[in-house]
């Protein structure tokens, strides 16, 4: 049974009562009422039970006539004991009958109780309470039935209530549509023979290649359908099916294993394997809650960024737009994976929430991606990631995150980054072009955002993370790549419209500390990359947005004379 059936047996409780208003309709000054008419009529709906009494001559079993009838009437005139509607009608076309006259009999008894209960008794006058005892032998049947009904429905409505829930799933959907341009001041130089494959030259260092044609304008979609099957009310069965054709323009100017990172907005993207728009699974896991404190979630897909590294800010649906600003570009080596998380609600300020998770994303094909559910590796070889957060709110305003990731790479062709790279920006392997085992990292996050005002919010991150770099090649040294990221933004709530988010942000996406003589793509000649993007999400209705954005990227690929890099994306965004 759904939440409105209660409602009903609420409203119909009360109608009961106010149809004795019906007897004083004529004359009775109407008093406020508690009733909502609005919810009233919902439950109604054929037009004939919205018809209206208006003459007490229409109703059958309790005449205008009678006695009864008239006393009761003269009674509600001095006691003010029954309210109907602010119009002063009774909406319905039922006649009053013995027992709703009943009703209305009973609330002027209790009215008259409350009056000497409250040492009021000199204004009842001893005529009015003869009245009242004689209206109550009279009617002491249909009384006696009304309140015995009222408690039966009172107690059934109670274990209604308590066990009301059914097995539901609800559909929802988020649709993106994006247009999308960039441009650079020059000729851009990038590691890697393409996007996606790393090269060393005969002399040992990074091949590089030019880029001097600017890219077209695209036009993509990207696409959620999420069903959210719930069998107790507390729990949650998410399945969510992803379909899109993106491939953004400012990957054209990516070193390799740089694909879908900077100047690429989140939302432009394919999302998934084989040709455009195929439909696959990109999340399915069961969530649900042990005790108060405790939620468990589970799957053989958990989105890695539904649980950590969250930011009011930075949220893709309605915060900063790249892929490099609505996370830290150092995490996660795993997006979606096998596994467990456990959220553990330790008081209103303290958070803990820690996870394990089996790389299994939904964009990898291949024999060397999927690994969880891959026989040959199964769910605790590389990859796969160990993760903890503490979230702390000193206030309602303020969030401080602080999280440790422990993950495990798989070395791909003996090399290490990519997608599964993180914290790689690019791809390593031993310094001289041979391979290296499957690699570990540390990584260390700090991520806040704080409401300042209730127009002005800041944010940022800070990450540093130590990647292990073991040769298989002997006599090569084992060593180390240490890098670190930084993002500051700030944002404008409501700007312009309620629910409007106007953000700007900086980043520093990768920084290499020490180890760039093994990265193969993504150390550049030693340069820092840095970002400037600006996002106004605007909610043209509760389902309908417009998210105009624009990213500058200077030192593109950690070179720093490499040309700046302008992009301008405008998402249409949809959700039912």
């Amino acid at each position: 049974m759904d939440s409105g059936f209660f409602c009903q047996v609420k409203a119909t409780a009360k109608i009961t009562l106010w149809l004795s208003l019906l007897a004083a309709s004529l004359s009775i000054s109407v008093l406020p009422v508690e009733a909502n008419e609005n919810n009233l009529e919902s439950s109604q709906t054929d037009p004939d039970i919205m018809a209206q009494v208006t003459s007490v001559s229409q109703l059958s079993d309790v005449q205008p006539t009678d006695w009864a009838f008239q006393a009761l009437q003269s009674l509600v005139e001095r006691y003010g004991c029954i309210a109907g509607y602010p119009d002063g009608t009774y909406r319905g076309n039922r006649a009053l009958t013995r027992y709703e006259f009943a009703a209305g009999l009973n609330a002027c008894l209790d009215r008259v109780n409350e009056l000497i209960a409250t040492a009021s008794a000199d204004v009842v006058d001893k005529q009015d309470l003869d009245t009242l005892q004689a209206l109550q032998a009279e009617f002491a049947a249909e009384i006696a039935t009304m309140r015995r009904r009222v408690d039966a429905l009172e107690t059934q409505t109670a274990e209604l209530e308590a066990n009301q829930f059914s097995t539901t799933t609800k559909l929802t959907a988020n649709i993106f549509l994006n247009v999308t341009g960039a441009f650079a001041d020059g000729d851009i130089t990038a590691e890697g023979t393409s996007v996606f494959v790393p090269a060393r030259g005969a002399d040992g260092r990074p091949v590089r290649r030019t880029i001097s044609d600017d890219p077209n304008v695209t036009f993509s979609d990207y696409l959620f359908l999420n069903f959210n099957t719930s069998f107790t009310g507390k729990d949650s069965l998410v399945t969510q099916l992803v379909a899109g054709n993106g491939n953004s323009p400012a990957n054209t100017f990516a070193s390799a294993g740089l694909f879908n990172t900077f100047g690429v907005p989140y939302t432009d993207q394919k999302g998934v394997t084989g040709a455009d728009n195929n439909v696959v699974v990109r999340e399915l896991f069961y969530s649900f809650p042990v005790g108060k404190s405790l939620q468990f979630t589970v799957g053989p897909r958990v989105n890695w960024f539904r649980h950590f590294d969250n930011n009011r800010f930075t949220l893709y649906l309605t915060g900063a737009s790249s892929y490099n600003s609505i996370g830290s570009t150092l995490l996660n080596s795993v997006d979606r994976g096998s596994g467990a998380v456990v959220a553990w609600e330790i008081n209103d300020q303290f958070k803990l929430t820690a996870g394990y998770l089996g790389e299994n994303t939904e964009f990898l094909s291949g024999s060397a991606f999927n690994t969880s559910s891959n026989p040959s590796q199964g769910l605790f070889k590389p990859t796969n990631t160990i993760t903890a957060e503490l979230a702390f709110a000193p206030g309602k305003n303020l969030n401080l995150r602080f999280l440790y990731n422990r993950s495990n790479i798989q070395a791909v062709n003996g090399r290490v980054g990519g997608a599964i790279g993180e914290p790689i920006y690019g791809f390593v392997d031993d310094g001289f072009g041979g391979s290296i085992e499957d690699a570990t990292a540390d990584t260390w996050n700090f991520n806040f955002d704080w409401l300042v005002t209730q127009g002005i919010g800041l944010f940022g991150r800070y990450t540093y993370a130590s990647t292990n770099v073991k040769p298989t090649t002997d006599g090569r040294l084992d060593g180390e790549v240490d890098v670190q990221a930084i993002q500051a933004g700030l944002a404008f709530p409501d700007l312009g419209k309620e629910g409007a988010l106007l953000t700007f942000s900086y980043l520093r996406p990768f920084a290499v500390l020490d180890g760039r003589n093994f990265l193969v793509s993504g150390g550049g000649d030693g340069g820092v990359q840095y970002e400037f993007e600006a996002t106004y999400y605007y909610p043209i209705t509760d389902n309908i947005a417009l998210v105009p954005a624009f990213y500058l990227i200077a030192n593109p690929n950690n070179f720093s004379d490499n040309p700046n890099i302008y992009v301008g994306n405008l998402r249409a965004q949809f959700k039912f």
